[in-house]
């Protein structure tokens, strides 16, 4: 298998590319954190001083931001297939493209669905867009991190499924909190309410990751923070409101989520709606 490189080795980042070095993957990766690069040298990976100095067939980019992405290709040279993983709005990830184009290397669109947690053990879901023969040369090695992925059609596509994806992680993360905080509140144990939903037909996939933070009340170490999911929620809310699409749930849950950001829980993982709820609820446990 070729080489592949890895660009921003955040909690995404470096979940993927230890997967891919247990999955017998070469990888080589870049980040401006040098204590990052340093961890994935102890990973059984290979860093780079530099993005100058990656060479690769297939680069993996996982961004905080769109002006990185830009800079990232900016400084890219030599043809290679990018697989794009960021959240970022499309036309940010279009104009990266055509920067590239014109480097003769391919860009692919290709968010994910899961969290830094999933990613550790694999549970990503590639929505990958695109070129369709850049997509042939970079899906050999989804199976490295992803335990899933879909060839959804032209650029774009991939982040047009994320932001519906995200949309429901939004949302059904609020839910799950809200039924927690209903039981609690009504007497029923935080543990027999997940033991006993998560086998109902009530329970959804985020009940299922977030519910046992739900049930300690302990959000440290997070999935993903809920203040950089702000930043997914603001792209999706402006996504759908350029499309003329209602998104009145996911409206509400948004004013949750700002609120956990009030309460300070920008570093906890977006399981702190729960603690949110409680707020409201007048809820203390015992």
């Amino acid at each position: 298998m070729i080489a592949v490189g890895v660009i921003g080795l955040g909690a995404m980042g470096s979940a993927m590319s230890a997967n891919l070095v247990k999955a017998g993957v070469e990888v080589r990766g870049y980040d401006v954190v040098a204590g990052k690069r340093a961890a994935l040298k102890r990973a059984g990976g290979k860093p780079v001083a530099s993005i100058g100095k990656l060479s690769a067939g297939i680069i993996i980019t996982s961004l905080p931001s769109a002006a990185a992405l830009h800079a990232v290709s900016d400084l890219l040279q030599k043809k290679c297939v990018v697989v794009e993983t960021s959240t970022l709005p499309i036309e940010d990830k279009e104009k990266a493209r055509a920067t590239l184009k014109r480097k003769g290397i391919t860009l692919l669109d290709c968010p994910l669905s899961g969290t830094g947690a999933q990613a550790k053990t694999k549970d990503l879901v590639v929505f990958a867009s695109g070129e369709k023969s850049g997509f042939e040369k970079a899906k050999a090695i989804f199976p490295g991190f992803a335990r899933s992925h879909f060839y959804l059609g032209a650029f774009g596509n991939g982040s047009r499924m994320k932001f519906v994806a995200n949309l429901l992680v939004a949302i059904h993360n609020v839910s799950a909190a809200e039924a927690f905080v209903l039981g609690m509140k009504a007497g029923l144990p935080a543990k027999t309410i997940f033991e006993v939903i998560e086998n109902s037909a009530g329970t959804s996939r985020m009940f299922q990751v977030r519910g046992p933070q739900m049930v300690r009340g302990r959000y440290d170490g997070p999935g993903i923070a809920v203040g950089l999911f702000q930043k997914d929620m603001r792209i999706i809310g402006e996504f759908a409101a350029r499309i003329g699409a209602p998104t009145s749930l996911f409206n509400a849950s948004a004013a949750i989520y700002n609120a956990a950001m009030a309460q300070g829980h920008a570093g906890d993982d977006t399981a702190a709606v729960c603690a949110v709820l409680e707020s409201m609820a007048k809820l203390r446990r015992r």
